[in-house]
Order: C-alpha cells, then sequence, then structure tokens
C-alpha cells in the first residue's frame, strides 16, 4: 500500500511534516516563550529523527489475504503508537516507542474490516480502532502484553447519503472534520461540531469518544447529533433503526457513544446536520473578576437564550492570550442562527452580564454578516470563516486564533522544556468556586509553586458548567513523565473530591482510568463487562480502555 506523494503527519507531533518550522524558528518562538510565562531561559532540544527511531521486531505478519491493506513500516507503527497528549509527545520527541502496534491495517471497506477482526481473534491480537491519532488519554496506546494491530479507518471517509427532508446524513466514521464538511457543503448543509483537534480527528472518534464541540450550550457534544450508528463487533453486525427519538429500552446508540471502541468498530453513523448560520452576533464582555464573569454564565445559561459560544476566561488565561487587559476575566459570547436576526438575544444577554458586573467591550453591528456560511476553519484549509467567524471583536479574534494554534504551539514548548498540560471536567453551580480554587491549589502544589495554573469555562449548562484548566511550568527535562504523574494525580484527585467529572470531554482512555473506576456505580461497571463479553469475547478490542477484559 503505497503512500505516493500524500503529506505525511509529524509522528511526535501535532500537523504534516511540512509544517514544522525551521529550527532558528522553534529557537526564536521557544525563547520568546519562556520569557513571557516568566521562565528562565533553557536549552531548545531537537526530536529524534524517524531513522533513529528503534522498535521491536513485529509479533505478527498480515495473511495474504490482507497484506495490500496492512503496513509494518517503522513511519507507520511509529505514527499508530501513540495519542497526542503531553506524555505521548515527549516520549515520541525522544524516539521512545516501547510498544509500537505490531501491524497497522488500512482497511477500505466493511468487508476488509470484517476480515481484520476476524484474524486478529484467530491470532488473539490486540484490535485497536484509530481514527485521527488525537487522543489525549492514551486512547489509543497498544497495552504491551500481546500482539497488537492498529485499524486506521481514514480511508473510509465518505459522506454516503443525505436526506435533505429529514436533515440527516450518512457519513463514514474515517471522515475527518474539514472532509465532512467539504462533502456536506455541495448540499448547502453542515454538521457543525468543532472540537479542537477539527483538522485531524474522525467521525468515528468522535462518537466512540463523546467529544465536545464549539458549542457552548444546547448542542455540547456529538451525543446530540447522532441519528443512528453501524459498528462491527466480532460477533455481528451493531446498527440501530433510524428514529428522531424513542422510547423502547436502552440505547443501543447511547451505548456506543463513549464505548472508545471496546465493545466494536465504527464504521458509520447517520448524524443531524444543519443548514449553515447566516445570521451571527458576537461580543466580548469583561468582568473584575473570574467569580463575577461565572454568575453571569450561569444567568445566561438559565435564561433559555442558548448562545452558541458563552466561554469565560479568568484573568491569566486572558491575559496569557493577550484577549484582554491585565486583572480582567473575559466572555466570548456569541449567537447564530440560519433562520433569524439575532439582535434581541444579544441585547438581553448583555443585559445579563451587566447585571453582574460586566462590560461589552465591543460589539459588531447588529446581523453582522449576514451571508456568512459555516463550515471548516482556516486552520483546515476550507474556504468558510472559522466557527463564529463573522461579526466577531478582536478579543475573540485573539481567543479562537490562540484556540485553534494551541497544538501547533505545544510542539514548541515541548522543545522549549515546558510542562504544558490541559485537564477538564463538570461540576454543578454549587460546587464549582470550590473546585476551580481546589484544583489550581493542589495543581500548584504539585508543580512545586513554580508555573501557571489558568481556568476558562468550556460548556455550560443550566445546572453547572465545564472548567478547563491549562497547566504550564518550568518541565523536569528526563523527568517529565514523573512529573505529569504527580499533577495528573492531584489535579484529578482534587477534581473527584469535589464533585466533578473526571472528564466532560476528552473520554477516559488509559490514563483517566483509575479515577473513571472511583467514578462510575460498580453495578453499571459489572453490565459493561457482561456487555463486552457478549460481542468480543476474546477481549481484542482495545483491552485496558474503560474496563479490564
Amino acid at each position: 500500500m503505497a503512500t505516493g506523494t500524500r503529506r505525511r503527519r509529524k509522528f511526535w507531533g501535532w500537523g504534516f511534516e511540512d509544517q514544522q518550522p525551521s529550527r532558528e524558528e522553534v529557537e526564536a518562538a521557544a525563547a520568546g516563550a519562556r520569557e513571557h510565562l516568566g521562565f528562565t531561559p533553557a536549552e531548545v532540544e531537537r526530536p529524534v529523527e524517524l531513522d533513529d527511531v528503534e522498535l521491536p521486531a513485529p509479533r505478527l505478519d498480515p495473511p495474504a489475504s490482507l497484506a495490500h491493506i496492512c503496513r509494518t513500516d517503522r513511519y507507520e507503527r511509529v505514527l499508530h503508537s501513540y495519542g497526542k497528549a503531553y506524555r505521548d509527545l515527549v516520549r515520541a520527541f525522544r524516539g521512545r516507542f516501547d510498544n509500537p502496534p505490531d501491524v497497522v491495517a488500512h482497511p477500505a471497506d466493511e468487508a476488509d474490516l470484517e476480515r481484520v477482526l476476524a484474524w486478529c481473534e484467530e491470532e488473539g491480537a490486540v484490535a485497536i480502532p484509530f481514527g485521527g491519532g488525537t487522543s489525549v488519554v492514551g486512547g489509543v496506546e497498544p497495552p504491551g502484553d500481546r500482539s497488537a494491530v492498529s485499524i486506521d479507518l481514514k480511508a473510509m471517509d465518505r459522506v454516503v447519503e443525505v436526506d435533505r427532508d429529514s436533515r440527516a446524513a450518512l457519513i463514514q466514521a474515517g471522515a475527518t472534520g474539514p472532509g465532512l464538511e467539504e462533502q456536506l457543503r455541495e448540499h448547502d448543509l453542515t454538521l457543525r461540531h468543532f472540537p479542537q483537534s477539527f483538522e485531524y480527528s474522525t467521525l468515528g472518534g468522535w462518537i466512540a469518544t463523546r467529544a465536545g464541540g464549539h458549542y457552548a450550550t444546547l448542542h455540547t457534544h456529538i451525543d446530540d447529533f447522532v441519528e443512528s450508528i453501524r459498528a462491527l463487533t466480532p460477533r455481528g453486525l451493531w446498527e440501530s433503526r433510524r428514529l428522531p427519538g424513542s422510547g423502547a429500552g436502552p440505547s443501543p446508540d447511547r451505548l456506543l457513544i463513549g464505548s472508545e471502541g471496546i465493545l466494536g468498530v465504527i464504521t458509520e453513523a447517520w448524524m443531524r446536520v444543519q443548514d449553515a448560520p447566516r445570521f451571527k452576533e458576537s461580543a466580548a464582555v469583561l468582568f473584575d473578576s473570574f467569580d463575577s464573569g461565572a454568575q453571569a454564565v450561569r444567568a445566561l445559561s438559565q435564561s433559555g437564550l442558548h448562545p452558541s459560544n458563552c466561554r469565560l476566561l479568568d484573568p491569566a488565561e486572558a491575559a496569557l492570550t493577550g484577549a484582554a487587559p491585565d486583572g480582567k476575566a473575559l466572555l466570548v459570547l456569541g449567537f447564530e442562527s440560519a433562520d433569524h436576526e439575532l439582535g434581541p438575544w444579544m441585547a438581553r444577554a448583555l443585559e445579563l452580564c451587566e447585571d453582574h458586573g460586566g462590560a461589552a467591550r465591543e460589539r459588531e453591528a447588529p446581523g453582522g454578516d449576514r451571508t456568512a456560511r459555516g463550515g471548516a476553519s482556516p486552520a483546515a484549509g476550507g474556504d468558510r470563516p472559522a466557527p463564529g467567524a463573522a461579526s466577531r471583536g478582536p478579543s475573540e479574534t485573539a481567543w479562537r486564533n490562540a484556540f485553534l494554534q494551541a497544538p501547533y504551539l505545544r510542539d514548541t514548548l515541548v522543545a522549549a522544556g515546558i510542562f504544558v498540560e490541559t485537564f477538564e471536567t463538570a461540576v454543578t453551580w454549587d460546587r464549582l468556586h470550590e473546585l476551580v480554587g481546589t484544583v489550581r491549589e493542589r495543581t500548584r502544589e504539585a508543580l512545586g509553586g513554580d508555573g501557571r495554573v489558568t481556568c476558562r469555562l468550556t460548556h455550560v449548562y443550566p445546572d453547572g458548567a465545564a472548567p478547563y484548566f491549562t497547566v504550564l511550568a518550568p518541565a523536569r527535562r528526563g523527568d517529565e513523565l514523573a512529573q505529569w504523574d504527580e499533577v495528573k494525580a492531584a489535579a484529578s484527585d482534587a477534581i473527584l473530591a469535589g464533585g466533578g467529572t473526571i472528564t466532560h470531554h476528552h473520554a477516559v482512555g488509559r490514563d483517566h482510568r483509575p479515577w473513571y473506576d472511583r467514578q462510575r456505580p460498580e453495578p453499571f461497571a459489572a453490565a459493561l463487562r457482561v456487555a463486552k463479553a457478549a460481542v468480543d469475547p476474546a477481549g481484542i478490542l482495545n483491552p485496558g480502555v474503560l474496563i479490564d477484559p
């Protein structure tokens, strides 16, 4: 299976190989980042060359019938070894690949996939579904104690059918964000689900991990767009009926959404799509404190206005991204509609903000660019504006650019010796203040008091919010993984103790397992084990994620 002239993803970081900045550019950016953060200068390291990476020999060979869709070369095995968490980047940056997959399969259709699963079961090999490889929780990493096959689904990337009357589309699981949006555009439709990994992640990955999108209220997760799902299991096809809603017992779709590949390999799904928004309104609102901003956000979430963007940055994060003056929290507020003008919605939202001490810093003229079309973000090479791009002010532009560029910047921070990690949760309003304060405190303690911990609210609900934390600190060179373990444990313990969930939209994977096991009811865990045993009796599907086989 030749790659030809196709662009190749970076094996250790974010983006494509041809997007890697020069050595001089990395050094300049690294020096600037450390200075901006107040960290002392440090040597900029270089990533290992692919040719210098040593891998254990494959423990199995594909049969002749599958050889044309399977790869065992160094690049493919390395690329499919990890996701894109900080600890993944550090290990790959240094050329540490202890447990690479033995084979990488690229099925072109369900028939190929069925044969791959049968082969894995026959060999007792682990089968790990792989979409965009953007997991930040260890969701695609082979466990190491068994031979492993990574199943890359990106060849299955088509919008197969569009039902315009029902405003739904049948989309294959390997379609990336830009790819599916480009195909939906031909029908004047959009899925309008934009996680930060939009450029590279896939529909199947979004469903399997219950991914969160750019909508801050109402349609916050991929769950809200799923109409039905089709998946292959080692014991047959799992396909639900297309329905707008149903009360017929526990939902087969709900069991697959968030299953992270342990019950079956998602191959396609009928998705609820939308008309592209024509009307947009946005504003940037400043608050004297994060707490006063949170009170305004709570009022907005309980008002029934349903803003599409309602993200609150604490003063440290707002200043760090250059989106607000020092000492001010920033609320990035937006509305969008394909049907009606939004001036009254924004006017009422700003009144609610003013009731809690907010001051609108800028606002575009009512209606803004009323012919703006939603779709792929500029970073994905699309010709439509980024989500919410029309009618936005300078502060929203600064915040959104920082949001889209963060994964690229992280590669430079790793080279610069800067520890950078994010983690998120969700908690009810009555516990929000205490949880945010405790998580900040415990995380700083784990860092030894040296570093920054910022917070923003990414999604909000009438009964609570989703705080998202960013940690930046000088890395302990050569000991980054232990440093990560300490910070992760401190933050995760504080989140669970504070009544939050171990993850709001990053999934569980292997990294969150210890806390997920404590969070879920044990009878449910037992039921999940039984369900897995029914569809995957050999325990080949992504073992170690969510439950032990």
